[in-house]
C-alpha cells in the first residue's frame, strides 16, 4: 500500500470515475487502475465496482481513512516548515452560512497578512453536513451550530448570539423593545425544516406556552431563510450575525422572550493532532470573535484560555 494508491481511491470518490480521476491526478486511467487494483489485491476486497465507478461499503471505508492519513502527512509537512517560522498548506474551513457571513471577509483580511503561504478553502455547509464532512477529512476545521451531533469531532463554545425577530422597520412590531413569541402568531414566518437543533428548540418553547407557530415557508438553511427573509417573502426569527450592520436602517431586529441564544462552535476531528495551519487559522479565529468591533450586534465571545489550549493541544 503506498500513497498513490491511496490518492487514486479518493480521486475516484471526489470525481466520480476512472478517467476523471486520471484527469484530477495528471495520469492516464491505466495507472489509476492498476493502483486500484494493487489496493483491492492487498485488502482483499473490491473497493471500486467496476460497472458504475462507486464505491463499495469497503472502499468507502478506505477513502475515509485514507483523507486522514493523507490529512496527517500534510499537517507533517506544515508543522516541520512552520519550524522556520513560516506557515505552508492548505485549511479546507467548513463555516455555517450565517457565520460565514461576517467571519470569512475577515479570515480573508487578516489571514495573508499573517500568512502569505497559508492557502484558505471555505466550504459553507449545514451543521449537520460539517459533522459528516470533519469526520471523513473534507474539512479540517469547522464552525458550526452546537451541540454536534457527530461523536468523530471534538467541539468547543466559539460565540453565542441572541436570536431576534427580523422585519422591516415600518411593521407595527417593529417599535417594540422585546416580543413575546405570543405575538408572532399569525405572522408570515421562515422557518427551519422540523429536526433541526434550532427548530426543535423554538417548537419545544412554543408547546410549553400552549400553541405552536404555523410556517409559511420552511427550508433547512437558515442562510436561504436570511436571504429569503430580506427579499420581502417573509419574517424570520434568525440569529443577530445574519444581519449585516447597513441592513440595520431597513430591518429591524427584536429580541424574542424566552428564546436563549444560539450556541456556535469551533470543530475538529476528534482524532489526529491539528498541524500549523490549522492553529494558524484557529488563532486568527480567536483573534477576530475576541475583539467586540469585529463581531456582530447580539454575539458575544465565549472563548477561554482553557479551550484555546485544550483544542490547540487535544493530549494535554
Amino acid at each position: 500500500m503506498d500513497l498513490r494508491q491511496l490518492n487514486a481511491i479518493i480521486a475516484i470518490a471526489e470525481h466520480g470515475s476512472f478517467s476523471a480521476a486520471a484527469d484530477a491526478l495528471a495520469t492516464v486511467q491505466s495507472n489509476v487502475s492498476t493502483h486500484i487494483k494493487k489496493l483491492e489485491r492487498e485488502l482483499g476486497m473490491p473497493l471500486v465496482d467496476r460497472s458504475t465507478s462507486g464505491l463499495t461499503e469497503a472502499g468507502q471505508l478506505v477513502v475515509e481513512r485514507a483523507r486522514r492519513i493523507i490529512s496527517e502527512l500534510d499537517a507533517m509537512s506544515s508543522d516541520v516548515t512552520a519550524l522556520t517560522q513560516q506557515v505552508v498548506g492548505t485549511v479546507r474551513l467548513g463555516v455555517i452560512g450565517t457565520a460565514a457571513r461576517w467571519l470569512v471577509p475577515q479570515l480573508i483580511e487578516l489571514a495573508p497578512t499573517r500568512h502569505p503561504m497559508l492557502h484558505l478553502v471555505f466550504v459553507e455547509a449545514s451543521t449537520v453536513g460539517l459533522d459528516s464532512q470533519l469526520a471523513s477529512g473534507q474539512v479540517d476545521l469547522g464552525v458550526l451550530g452546537l451541540p454536534a451531533s457527530g461523536t468523530e469531532v471534538r467541539t468547543f463554545p466559539l460565540f453565542e448570539e441572541d436570536l431576534v425577530l427580523v422585519m422591516p422597520q415600518s411593521h407595527p412590531l417593529a417599535k417594540q423593545e422585546l416580543v413575546r413569541l405570543t405575538d408572532l402568531r399569525g405572522l408570515p414566518l421562515l422557518l427551519p425544516t422540523r429536526g433541526t437543533s434550532y427548530r426543535d428548540e423554538l417548537d419545544a418553547v412554543t408547546k410549553s406556552l400552549g400553541f405552536t407557530l404555523e410556517p409559511h415557508a420552511e427550508t433547512d438553511s437558515i442562510r436561504l431563510i436570511a436571504s429569503l427573509t430580506f427579499e420581502g417573502a417573509g419574517f424570520a426569527i434568525l440569529p443577530s450575525g445574519a444581519l449585516s450592520a447597513r441592513r440595520e436602517g431597513e430591518w429591524a431586529q427584536i429580541p424574542v422572550e424566552g428564546l436563549a441564544p444560539r450556541l456556535v462552535g469551533v470543530a475538529q476531528r476528534r482524532r489526529g493532532l491539528p498541524g500549523a495551519p490549522v492553529r494558524a487559522v484557529l488563532d486568527i479565529l480567536y483573534e477576530i470573535v475576541l475583539q467586540s468591533d469585529r463581531t456582530p450586534k447580539g454575539v458575544r465571545s465565549l472563548i477561554t484560555s482553557d479551550s484555546v489550549d485544550r483544542i490547540q493541544n487535544p493530549q494535554t
